[in-house]
């Protein structure tokens, strides 16, 4: 049985994401879907509302799971028993620092393999700073995430 640990910030969940989610979870028994505590960055959703916004846009999909978890990525894939690490890539900006990020987990990991799914061209421009910032001038982002995340997202504006 192989279980794979998607990573990231998702702040907030894009389409782009839930591709490569949806894309990932046909491949691996068991996919975590691993929101990262980033105490560098101002997040606009708490980490309890990112864990609830992306179980939502998966409850379909029964054998992803969304956890929390702070600190170095490897020890979170060492705590859930994953072997593979999941990554996207939507441009070769992308790639140089996640093959960077692939040797680093590698070396200090040896147990772990990182697996990349380009996203698909339709969301290759995608970005969760995109969406934020679009929605910040109350553009249309309807494309980007679901009708779900739009109205977390046009909910948390409209409370600032």
């Amino acid at each position: 049985m192989t279980n794979a640990l998607y990573a990231g910030s998702f702040d907030p969940m894009t389409r782009g994401h839930l591709d490569v989610i949806r894309r990932a979870s046909k491949v691996f028994d068991k996919l975590y879907v691993g929101i990262l505590i980033n105490y560098a960055k101002n997040p606009m959703f708490t980490i309890e509302e990112r864990v609830e916004m992306i179980r939502e846009e998966v409850k379909d999909i029964p054998n992803v799971e969304v956890v929390s978890f702070d600190g170095l990525v490897i020890e979170a894939a060492k705590k859930l028993g994953v072997s593979v690490l999941v990554r996207g890539l939507r441009a070769v900006t992308d790639f140089e620092y996640e093959i960077q990020m692939a040797l680093l987990n590698r070396n200090l990991a040896r147990e772990l393999d990182t697996v990349f799914f380009a996203t698909s061209l339709k969301y290759s421009y995608l970005s969760s700073s995109v969406v934020k910032e679009v929605a910040f001038y109350d553009g249309d982002i309807h494309n980007f995430v679901t009708p779900n995340v739009e109205r977390l997202i046009r909910e948390k504006l409209a409370a600032k």
